[in-house]
């Protein structure tokens, strides 16, 4: 069904282009959408089995509610749309006593929806993603070099040269606002959970613009006493910091491609940066990226190996902000930066 959006009372109105009467009217309200059912049984967002009193509602619950279903537990759903554990429930518990009804039943293993969440759920999912849509729509047309730009990072990119590229930015558009979300999660930019994102991956396939803009590579790391320790015979008698591999294993695909096939995986952190901190105290091998390793205190390449191809850094943004002054700019100065930096990323500026 295909939509059209206007402005009517303060509000953004959101009507069937069939003919069906107007059947949603979408509000901004202090920064927060407010959505009310305006029509009756005809409405595409009404059902027989939900409440009327379910016709006027808080998109601000509607959006904790989404966030559980996805989830299926509160304290998930909270670590998803940075809240805490007391918020989500507390919305949640406020949507279902506004309409007179559950939406989960509870369980020790998790939240699942009623029969009621489960008709409500595709209709809020269409609310989301109108909503979104509007928002695109707005701040794709807006040609001013100003205001805020919402971007995800993940942690272990957050300590590098990219950091000064974004002071950088800051100094030279001073009006200009970054919101930075340093996170592992992948940012939906659909739903506009930011406007930009930069990526460390080896493909995207998200409905987004993307610029990969290089080609990173890594190699193995290690303090400066532990290298002393190192000859050439595969690894064997050194230790590895490694991932998430399971207890007891003492190898894993990684280490077999590695210049140290023969060093066994005795320790486990799942973030690189720590990984680094450990290294440098001469607790083991680490594979990182070269624009990592290279400029992290207290460790060297560890001798008898080349840096082998890693993954890309990818500069991601939805394509309905491709005309967005202030993205725009951000965009072209970032791509600027780094890839003026090549060989920093691709690991030929280090070494032991």
């Amino acid at each position: 069904m295909s939509m059209d959006i206007g402005i009517l009372g303060g509000g953004l109105l959101i009507a069937p282009t069939s003919g069906t009467r107007a059947c949603a009217k979408l509000f901004i309200l202090h920064h927060t959408w407010k959505y009310q059912i305006m029509g009756e049984l005809d409405c595409p967002y009404r059902s027989a089995t939900m409440p009327r009193r379910l016709a006027a509602f808080d998109w601000g619950d509607m959006k904790y509610f989404l966030a559980v279903a996805r989830a299926g537990t509160i304290r998930a759903a909270a670590e998803v749309i940075g809240a805490n554990h007391a918020t989500v429930s507390r919305r949640l518990a406020a949507l279902e006593t506004a309409i007179d009804a559950r939406l989960f039943d509870r369980a020790r293993s998790g939240l699942t929806l009623t029969q009621l969440g489960e008709d409500l759920y595709p209709r809020a999912l269409r609310i989301e993603e109108e909503i979104a849509a509007a928002s695109r729509g707005v701040a794709g047309r807006d040609t001013r070099p100003a205001g805020a730009i919402n971007l995800t990072i993940p942690p272990f990119m957050a300590v590098t040269s990219i950091m000064d590229d974004l002071a950088q930015f800051c100094a030279r558009f001073e009006d200009i606002n970054i919101h930075l979300e340093v996170t592992n999660t992948i940012a939906s930019l659909e739903r506009r959970e930011a406007d930009v994102s930069i990526r460390y991956a080896f493909e995207v396939t998200d409905d987004v613009v993307g610029r990969r803009l290089v080609r990173c590579s890594k190699a193995v790391y290690c303090s400066k006493s532990y290298a002393l320790r190192i000859r050439d015979n595969g690894g064997a008698g050194l230790e590895w910091i490694g991932w998430t591999e399971e207890a007891g294993i003492a190898t894993a695909p990684w280490v077999k491609k590695s210049a140290y096939p023969h060093a066994t995986i005795r320790h486990r952190v799942n973030e690189a940066i720590p990984q680094a901190k450990l290294a440098a105290h001469g607790v083991g091998l680490v594979l990182l990226p070269c624009f990592v390793g290279d400029t992290w205190p207290g460790i060297v390449r560890a001798p008898f190996q080349t840096p082998i191809p890693d993954r890309s850094i990818w500069l991601l943004l939805h394509r309905d902000l491709r005309k967005t002054a202030r993205i725009r700019m951000f965009v072209d100065f970032l791509a600027d930066r780094i890839t003026k930096r090549k060989a920093e990323f691709t690991g030929k500026t280090g070494g032991t």
